[in-house]
């Protein structure tokens, strides 16, 4: 064997198919009974949904792009970008909940502007050890606002953090968010995310059910363990969440070095959890991407987007991060439904039916991710990503969006850390054309 690959998420597909593409004999090892890893689409409802992730974020420059139009995936353009203030249709409603007219949108949108101007030569100059919320502070208390004009940009900057890293201001770093920016249009897939590990999983040793416990490096390569088996091989790359790394459920022996164990140990995991609540019919405006509630009265939910598009189905989308997120894991579903719908019914009153079906994710609690995605804590930074992905003793491998400090917490960066991956181990340059080379399109 040359090459293992730990976990068939984005990441370690695209790595095996591109070793593969190589002449390399691979396999992949997956705990789960399904590839796709943080890409997870439930179709027992006759439509897909996607409890893992939703977006390719931003079109332009993006790998994935052209990954997709090649294997002809459906796409629906629902552009959100970085927690956006506005740029969509989007219904605002003030802590009275009053919907905000045009011009006094437009005066919000303006102020999360001239705060994010301030923020962003704040957070420049800022310490390393210092959060997120140390900084937003900084920039608010130089606007000079009055109270309720300051508290709805620094509710919007709670809820960005939350969104953006699954955690709170307080534990993200200054500079967590310098990476955030969406270049184009943003697209989701009616036909359902998973189309994409499916499609590339095509043709692989893919061994489904197999939970790695361990993984050695020898003088002859590496040896990894399942909790039934034992595979060889010349090198592994190992693509595991970082909630899985970090909570050692793989032992790695000799221990992993401190260049890699270090930024383990300082990057962060989140926690961001969907809830999709299907109606028996539309209660909200038309032509609106979503819903949104200002200040402090959008806590503990913010916002709902229309995912009818995906669905067929009149179906609103809504989040919750961070502490939040972690909290609603240990409610029960009818519990975490009507505290939606109690939010929602603020808005909207007794128009807002119940649901006639609800999908409610739970990513911390589950055992192969343990969280969400990766994030910049207070105390790491953007270079711990990069480090993490370093090769170990020359036969040992990361991979997966936690690895990639351009575009963490994304699919397509996990699709360039697996790319990376394979270069690193082929030793020369692999075009993404070979990706998708031989490879039939899933319905």
């Amino acid at each position: 064997m040359d090459t293992i690959v730990v976990g068939a998420g984005i990441a370690g597909i695209t790595a095996a198919r591109l070793l593969h593409a190589a002449g390399q004999r691979v396999v992949v090892l997956e705990a789960r009974d399904r590839v796709g890893g943080r890409i997870w689409t439930d179709r027992t409802a006759g439509f897909p949904v996607d409890r893992g992730a939703s977006w390719i974020h931003g079109l332009t420059g993006n790998p994935l792009t052209g990954v997709v139009a090649a294997l002809e995936m459906e796409t629906h353009e629902f552009t959100v970008g970085s927690f956006q203030a506005a740029g969509r249709p989007i219904a605002d409603y003030d802590e009275s909940r009053r919907l905000l007219d045009h011009e006094a949108a437009r005066r919000w949108a303006g102020d999360v502007d001239t705060a994010d101007a301030l923020l962003e030569r704040i957070v420049a100059a800022s310490g390393p050890g210092e959060s997120y919320a140390t900084v937003a502070e900084r920039a608010l208390a130089a606007t000079g606002w009055e109270p309720r004009r300051a508290d709805r940009v620094r509710a919007f900057y709670r809820h960005r953090t939350e969104e953006q890293c699954g955690a709170e201001a307080e534990q993200v770093a200054a500079h967590a968010l310098d990476e955030d920016a969406v270049e184009g249009d943003e697209v989701i897939f009616p036909g359902g995310y998973d189309v994409l590990p499916r499609a590339l999983a095509q043709g692989l040793d893919v061994r489904l059910g197999r939970t790695v416990t361990a993984v050695g490096r020898t003088a002859a390569g590496v040896r990894v363990d399942t909790e039934d088996e034992s595979f060889e091989a010349a090198r592994a790359i190992v693509t595991v969440p970082l909630g899985v790394l970090k909570a050692g459920a793989i032992e790695f022996t000799p221990a992993l070095p401190g260049a890699v164990a270090g930024p383990i140990a300082r990057l962060g995991m989140g926690v961001f959890n969907k809830v999709f609540l299907q109606f028996p019919g539309r209660f909200w405006q038309d032509a609106v991407y979503a819903i949104r509630r200002h200040g402090r009265a959008g806590f503990p939910w913010h916002s709902w987007y229309d995912v009818s598009a995906v669905s067929g189905k009149p179906m609103l989308l809504t989040f919750a991060g961070g502490a939040w997120g972690r909290e609603i894991e240990r409610k029960t579903d009818e519990e975490v439904v009507s505290s939606v719908l109690a939010a929602l019914r603020e808005i909207h009153g007794d128009s807002v039916p119940e649901p006639v079906a609800h999908w409610i994710t739970r990513w911390g609690n589950d055992p192969h991710a343990l969280g969400s995605y990766s994030y910049v804590a207070v105390g790491s930074s953007h270079d711990d990503h990069d480090a993490l992905a370093e090769p170990v003793d020359g036969v040992l491998h990361f991979a997966g969006e936690a690895t990639c400090g351009r575009e963490p917490a994304t699919v397509h960066g996990a699709l360039q850390s697996g790319h990376r991956a394979a270069e690193r181990i082929l030793g020369s340059r692999l075009c993404l054309t070979e990706l998708t080379r031989g490879v039939t399109p899933v319905r």
